[in-house]
Formats: C-alpha cells, sequence, structure tokens
C-alpha cells in the first residue's frame, strides 16, 4: 500500500498541480517547456526525475484527475468518509471526526483541484459548511447545494459568506421562491422524476453545471448523495476514506444497489493509498468492472 505525502517535495508538487488545473481551466495546453512534467495524448502526465518518494506517490494518486484535459475535462469524482462498518456518522449525527486530520486536507485539495463542489441538502443543514480550501493553496471551486425542495435555510454560510459562487439546485416547482432568495443567476431548476422515485436525474444535474462552464465537478457529500451519483452511473471516480473505528447503528456511508450473488456484485478497479492512520480506497467507476472469478 503506498502512503500519502504530507511533507518533502509536496509543496512544490502542489503548485504545479494547480497550475495543471489553471491551464485546463483556461483551455491552455496541458504542458509547456516550464513544467517539470512530460505529457503524452496517450499517458497523460508523468513526473521528470527529482522527485522524492512522498511527492511521486501524491502524484500518483491525483494523476487521473490531473489528466483530464480537453473532451476528457468532463469527469465527476466523489469523495466520502466512513468507518470499519460503513457510518458516516454515529446515530446522532456526529460525525466530527470520523476521518483524521489528513482526510481533511485531501477533502480541500480535491475542491482545490475540480471547477465546482457537490453537497446535498443535508450536509449544508447539518454542518453549514464552508466549502473552500482554506487547509491549502488554491482557488475556492464553485459551491452547488442539491436541495430540491427549498430545505436549505437562506443565512447558510454558502448562500452568505461571499468566499466563492454558490448554485441551488432546486425543482422547477420551486424556482421563483429559489430566484427571489439567491437571483436567477445562481439556480438552476430541474424537474425530479417518478422513474427515479420522484428525485432529480444527477445527469440532467451534471448536463446543466457543464453547461455553466463547470466540468470537472467533485461530488464531498454526504453519503445519500454520494450514493445516488453511484446508483445513478454519474461518478466516473469513488474516493472512499475508511476509518479504523466502529460506529454501531449510525448514518450509513456508501449504499449501492443490492447484489443477490457475489458474482454481481459490483467489483471496480482499486487502488488503496495510506492516509495517516485512515485507508483511502481509489475506485475506478467509469471502468467497466472486473469479472469476479468462480
Amino acid at each position: 500500500m503506498n502512503a500519502i505525502p504530507v511533507k518533502g517535495d509536496v509543496a512544490a508538487l502542489w503548485q504545479w498541480c494547480l497550475d495543471i488545473a489553471r491551464r485546463r481551466r483556461q483551455g491552455l495546453r496541458p504542458v509547456d517547456a516550464d513544467l517539470p512534467l512530460s505529457w503524452s495524448r496517450a499517458q497523460g502526465y508523468a513526473l521528470q526525475h527529482g522527485w522524492d518518494d512522498e511527492a511521486r506517490t501524491l502524484f500518483a494518486l491525483f494523476k487521473p484527475l490531473l489528466d483530464r484535459h480537453g473532451d476528457d475535462a468532463a469527469w465527476t469524482i466523489g469523495q466520502l468518509g466512513q468507518s470499519l462498518d460503513g457510518c458516516i456518522a454515529t446515530h446522532r449525527g456526529d460525525s466530527c471526526f470520523v476521518n483524521g486530520p489528513e482526510g481533511l486536507v485531501h477533502l480541500h485539495r480535491l475542491r482545490a483541484l475540480c471547477d465546482a463542489v457537490i453537497v446535498g441538502a443535508s450536509t449544508v443543514c447539518l454542518d453549514n459548511p464552508q466549502l473552500t480550501t482554506r487547509r491549502v493553496p488554491g482557488d475556492n471551486p464553485t459551491r452547488v447545494v442539491l436541495d430540491p425542495s427549498l430545505r436549505v435555510p437562506a443565512g447558510a454560510r454558502v448562500f452568505t459568506d461571499g468566499q466563492a459562487p454558490t448554485l441551488l439546485v432546486c425543482d422547477v416547482a420551486h424556482r421563483a421562491r429559489a430566484e427571489l432568495r439567491l437571483g436567477a443567476a445562481h439556480v438552476v431548476a430541474l424537474p425530479r422524476h417518478a422513474a427515479l422515485g420522484h428525485r432529480l436525474s444527477l445527469a440532467e444535474v451534471v448536463g446543466a453545471l457543464r453547461a455553466r462552464g463547470l466540468r470537472l465537478l467533485f461530488v464531498e457529500g454526504g453519503g445519500v448523495t454520494v450514493s445516488a451519483f453511484v446508483q445513478q452511473h454519474c461518478l466516473d471516480r469513488l474516493h472512499l476514506i475508511v476509518a479504523p473505528v466502529v460506529i454501531g447503528a449510525g448514518h450509513p456511508g456508501l449504499q449501492v444497489r443490492r447484489s443477490d450473488a457475489m458474482g454481481d456484485a459490483l467489483r471496480p478497479p482499486a487502488r488503496t493509498f495510506a492516509l495517516g492512520g485512515d485507508v483511502l480506497w481509489d475506485l475506478a467507476l467509469s471502468k467497466p468492472p472486473r469479472p469476479v472469478s468462480d
């Protein structure tokens, strides 16, 4: 298992990661002569000589995201932290902190590399998050709140702190009220579908965000929202961070379709990285699952 670095040449590498993200957003060529990395259309980015092992491990973790460029930049990555028994919080909603501090740094790095960060209404109601990059260098992403029924209070920090643009995605029935609250430019109104259990089509959500120029999307939480993106086949990659703690009957983490036989179970290509005392599972959901052997 690889270990995610916290020092060494990581600070220098991180600045190059931010430069790659900036070039992608501006539609520039993947690399130029000044970058200490090479690029090929077939292999993506590769580190040149001179980086220590810690920096190389961090680069390996983020490479699938950094390689998004041009037409490939339309990509969605998710992250979810949970306990050994699959909980993201206690039954009373206490989630501080399931994962260690290294997980928070990783979370902020994902925000910095992506165009938008997406959360569900329950996450905003319970945690009142800022969704900024305050733990790492990097620009704040556009914040997107999925709130079909308009449950999130108007005074939530994402709507009032002015630290980054914020979009509210709601049901078309609540468009007028949402636009009165936030302004039409900050509202995405979409229909809910009976075939999806009267939920939003996340493919339509993704399409609406990309129409606004937000192509590389980060689904941060909570468990219901990340699981819904997996269930609706709208997540290309998932970073699942598992902490060595057993919570008991708490709020569930990742929930996917039920498999009646192991041969039907979702088994995506996976890599593991040590993240402090936690383990990060890097799951490639957009690739065909590996067949289960007899």
